[in-house]
């Protein structure tokens, strides 16, 4: 079965495999963000509600925040991206995720984008 992916309007994506949740940014967001040279993770254990902020990411243009496309725990972060912010660049939608959440409402995915919708949303 393949992962489901979801989007939200703040350009971030969602990847769930079972109760685990996969996030990142989108290419979009990274193009609108250029080259990206800092990212603020957080700890693993910590939890979120849905829309909470739950990171930075600087680039040469702006300072964004990461925000948690659904309500869960922090179960992993990529430290990969925290050594080398390029990657996200590189690699957004694949080896650039963030963190991985265990879902705490697996209802909330319902109110994200699919890729059609959210193709149109980037515009």
């Amino acid at each position: 079965m393949a992962a489901t992916i979801r989007y939200t309007e703040d350009h971030e994506w969602v990847r769930v495999d079972g109760d685990i949740a996969t996030v990142g940014i989108t290419t979009h967001a990274q193009e609108q963000l250029g080259d990206i040279v800092f990212i603020e993770l957080p700890d693993v254990g910590r939890t979120f509600a849905q829309k909470d902020e739950a990171g930075v990411i600087e680039s040469v243009k702006a300072a964004s925040e990461l925000y948690a496309p659904v309500s869960g725990e922090i179960v992993e972060t990529n430290a990969a991206i925290v050594d080398d912010p390029a990657l996200v660049n590189r690699d957004p939608m694949g080896e650039g995720w963030f963190v991985k959440i265990r879902l705490a409402d697996a209802g909330e995915l319902d109110g994200l984008m699919d890729e059609a919708a959210y193709a149109a949303h980037a515009g």
